[in-house]
């Protein structure tokens, strides 16, 4: 079942950047990366980290506390300690805003 939620105006991310948004009570990181943007959960799987706080690099994020790496595009975990992938959710473009699945 969809339940689609505007979360941000897309023109406040920027290319290269991310932003943390709370709808529905789930933490979510939205990232633009070339154009395109992609929402995971926004709290590291390894320990309790905002990963809005951490580094992105193309499409890996990392965690800003233990170094632990995830694929923003899929939510897998690429790079110990993080060994349990995010949760990720699907976002698109409706009329310059994300909306955002919450599922």
């Amino acid at each position: 079942m969809s339940n689609w939620v505007r979360a941000a105006n897309a023109a406040d991310i920027l290319d290269g950047d991310l932003h943390s948004v709370e709808l529905g009570g789930a933490v979510i990181a939205i990232y633009r990366v070339n154009g395109q943007f992609y929402a995971t959960s926004n709290i590291c799987t390894h320990a309790f980290a905002l990963l809005s706080d951490g580094f992105l690099d193309d499409c890996t994020i990392e965690c800003p506390i233990h170094a632990g790496r995830f694929d923003i595009r899929s939510g897998r975990a690429i790079g110990h300690p993080a060994t349990i992938d995010l949760k990720t959710y699907p976002v698109r473009l409706e009329d310059g805003a994300l909306v955002i699945d919450l599922g």
